[in-house]
């Protein structure tokens, strides 16, 4: 363990949200999701594991990713099929992490499940948590962290 860093973040999560860059993207999802076939395509390669649900997975990457604020589609949420306005409630917990983390609303945009597929493979990583909800997978685009003298 080590201080003021969240204890579900192991060192391989760790060495990947350090090792991504700007515009990078990271996919976390549930135990559906083809997690191993969809890593492997990555530019990371492998599959990253955090054993806690959607939404607190997304806390504890989110406590030190920064979302990127040049795009419109920074966080994503995977469309139920054939409901895609539905929000289930493991994506409105997800939304609330985010919108936590960042200060802010930051609502989360909406992608076709097969578009989702191959968006995840161009992914820097992917990590699976246990949720066992259905729907609980979502995109993240690495933001950049100002230098000091700009943070207000």
């Amino acid at each position: 363990m080590l201080k003021k860093l969240d204890p579900l973040l192991n060192a391989d999560v760790l060495y990947v949200l350090r090792a991504m860059g700007h515009g990078d993207d990271i996919v976390i999802c549930d135990t559906n999701f083809p997690a191993d076939s969809v890593a492997k395509q990555t530019a990371h390669g492998k599959l990253l594991r955090i054993d806690a649900d959607a939404p607190r997975t997304a806390r504890a990457i989110l406590s030190l990713y920064p979302l990127d604020s040049f795009v419109d589609d920074a966080a994503l949420r995977m469309e139920v099929v054939g409901k895609p306005k539905e929000v289930p409630v493991v994506q409105q917990e997800v939304q609330a992490e985010i919108d936590k983390a960042e200060g802010k609303s930051w609502p989360l945009g909406a992608i076709e499940r097969f578009a989702f597929y191959e968006r995840a493979k161009k992914a820097y990583a992917v990590v699976q948590s246990q949720e066992r909800r259905f729907y609980g997978c979502f995109i993240l685009k690495k933001g950049v962290i100002p230098p000091d003298a700009q943070l207000g």
